[in-house]
């Protein structure tokens, strides 16, 4: 008989897995910030030297052949599967083995071992290209943008739940689709994967960005990382199943984006800014590729009331506050004591 994240002296038990990334370390201090009694186990490839109190850590790879994780799910009451790799963007081939091959090595693991609770760390880029003029529940497609990679794991990943949420109706299954992700502790780690050498820290304040491309379709979603950690907290202590939008307000444009940094707007022409990211993408001077950078211009905007409604959830940062913290520890070099976001 499995157990409800509600039952058992002491509190749930909860094994978070990736959780020295962006989203781990926020989802392990908010559950190690609780005054429940939850107990939290974080699993990782590398175990960091930061250990919020009350913690525990194990050292485990969710790749094919990598750690067995049977034996670090069992007696959990729920997973929660954040870990992800976004580079090398030159080789899909082992991005796919780490993010679906790996994702599918969790879920299987977590029904072998019978824990009731499996929450995965989806996000807005499963989503089929959709509106910018109007929000979308989470009955939208998630059929992705095929030509980036990101969301051909994310899309196909979400394809396996659902059979897997078939073949084990007796396991709560939750899908949290976030927008872009951003906090103070993130920075260095996400100006690696998406900006490269090409944007030294010292570039990333005021009047040293003079323009900002103002491009079609440029219009997205973010939210700051410790608020998407309160959602997930939520998916796992209430009797919720399915997928959630998260997202704070309002939607991003190139005019949010000047405001920022301090610089304007200027009407851009695609074509020849995405031949220039192309080149440096092939140069390996850019560590994101333009198939991603076409998958932001076509990715819809999410309507999130399910979650405030179902979850009682609200985010306490703005969209732009969240950017702007994570703009501020680029040119900081802030960044955190584990391997992901290591300065």
């Amino acid at each position: 008989m499995t157990r409800s994240p509600t039952d058992g002296a002491g509190g749930p038990r909860v094994v978070v897995v990736g959780a020295t990334g962006n989203v781990g370390t926020s989802v392990m201090r908010a559950f190690a910030e609780r005054k429940d009694g939850v107990a939290v186990t974080g699993l990782a490839r590398r175990l960091p030297a930061w250990r919020p109190e009350g913690t525990a850590w194990v050292a485990a790879d969710i790749d094919p052949g990598g750690t067995a994780l049977v034996p670090h799910f069992r007696g959990a009451d729920a997973i929660v599967h954040l870990a992800w790799r976004f580079q090398p963007t030159h080789d899909p081939v082992t991005t796919w083995r780490t993010n679906v091959l790996g994702s599918i090595r969790v879920f299987e693991a977590a029904a072998e071992a019978g824990v009731p609770v499996v929450v995965h760390a989806s996000s807005v880029g499963a989503y089929s290209p959709g509106p910018k003029d109007r929000f979308v529940d989470e009955s939208w497609p998630t059929h992705g943008w095929p030509r980036a990679a990101y969301c051909r794991e994310k899309a196909y990943l979400e394809r396996y739940l659902d059979a897997f949420a078939l073949s084990h109706p007796g396991i709560r299954v939750v899908r949290m689709r976030p927008g872009f992700l951003f906090k103070r502790e993130s920075a260095s780690q996400q100006r690696r994967l998406f900006a490269g050498p090409l944007l030294h820290p010292q570039l990333v304040r005021h009047s040293l960005v003079p323009a900002v491309p103002d491009l079609p379709g440029l219009r997205f979603q973010a939210l700051h990382t410790d608020d998407a950690a309160a959602a997930y907290v939520e998916a796992v202590m209430r009797p919720v199943h399915g997928a959630f939008n998260l997202a704070a307000d309002p939607p991003l444009d190139a005019a949010a984006l000047a405001r920022l940094l301090d610089a304007r707007p200027l009407r851009t022409p695609l074509p020849p800014l995405r031949v220039a990211l192309s080149a440096a993408w092939r140069l390996r001077l850019a560590p994101a590729s333009p198939d991603l950078l076409d998958a932001v211009l076509r990715l819809p905007l999410m309507d999130c009331s399910r979650a405030r409604a179902t979850l009682d959830w609200e985010p306490r940062h703005t969209a732009e506050d969240a950017l702007r913290e994570c703009l501020e520890g680029m040119h900081a070099r802030a960044g955190m004591d584990t391997a992901p976001l290591a300065v």
